[in-house]
């Protein structure tokens, strides 16, 4: 893919992850469904671990509690390890309410 995605929204690595360990369905326009691990997410992107037939730019779809349908775009790969950034940055109300889905056992949620 020459020139890779043209992302909208800049590069904000510093942004809080939260690990989880997440199995997720990703929809890719060539590939069809991708089985993807995620590791850590956070408002502006995720990683996954283990192996993905994605290049850097390519984009797939993702559908994720409390937000809905948004695209990713792979930024990086390293090994078995690849870093995606959402075309969006997630408002943080809702990336909250997801987060507390994921986590429902009271003992795993930070104190409010």
């Amino acid at each position: 893919m020459s020139g890779g995605a043209q992302l909208s929204v800049t590069d904000q690595r510093s942004s809080t992850r939260h690990p989880v360990d997440l199995p997720m369905i990703g929809e890719h326009r060539r590939l069809g469904d991708i089985a993807l691990n995620v590791i850590n997410i956070s408002t502006t992107g995720f990683m996954v671990r283990g192996e993905i037939a994605l290049g850097r730019g390519e984009r797939i779809t993702v559908r994720l509690s409390q937000i809905g349908r948004i695209e990713a775009f792979v930024v990086w790969i390293e090994g078995e390890r690849a870093g995606f950034q959402f075309e969006r940055i997630i408002r943080l109300d809702d990336f909250m309410r997801m987060i507390k889905a994921m986590q429902p056992n009271p003992k795993l949620q930070r104190a409010s």
